[in-house]
């Protein structure tokens, strides 16, 4: 059984979707087909489709939810060393051609938000980052053309 690493953080909001899924989701599109049904003739009851596939699109994601918290390592960011970068490290970047400093969190791909600076382990910058160490210079090719940063600090 493969162990899924994902921050606290992240635990507790997969634990919240799922609770959500559960406690609400299932229920409304329960009641939905049973609506749905009381319409007459399945066969060309659309909105009986739409919630038969809305049903298991939820099952789907319940299940996938269970797993990964079920096999959840929960890595606490700080108990991390501060000599190569891991799973839940912090990193300063500077971009060198821009003199532009950029700090993000490696997180799982369920964790990621660009905008609160936690990016994916999976992402090909996270890829990038992974097991450097400060002062490292990071190559990274994207789409708008090669960017190279500086690690200059593990937070």
């Amino acid at each position: 059984m493969d162990r899924v690493p994902i921050t606290q953080q992240g635990y507790e909001t997969l634990k919240q979707e799922l609770t959500n899924l559960m406690s609400v989701e299932r229920p409304n599109v329960i009641k939905a087909i049973e609506e749905a049904r009381a319409h007459g003739d399945l066969s060309e009851n659309a909105e009986f489709e739409a919630a038969k596939e809305r049903q298991a699109f939820i099952e789907a994601r319940i299940n996938e939810l269970n797993y990964k918290l079920g096999n959840a390592q929960i890595i606490d960011p700080d108990t991390l060393s501060k000599d190569s970068v891991v799973f839940a490290s912090r990193v300063l970047l500077s971009n060198v051609d821009t003199g532009e400093d950029v700090e993000y969190q490696l997180v799982g791909p369920d964790e990621s938000d660009i905008k609160e600076g936690r990016i994916s382990v999976t992402s090909p910058l996270g890829k990038a980052i992974i097991g450097r160490r400060p002062g490292e210079e990071i190559v990274l090719q994207a789409p708008g053309g090669k960017r190279i940063y500086e690690l200059v600090e593990i937070l």
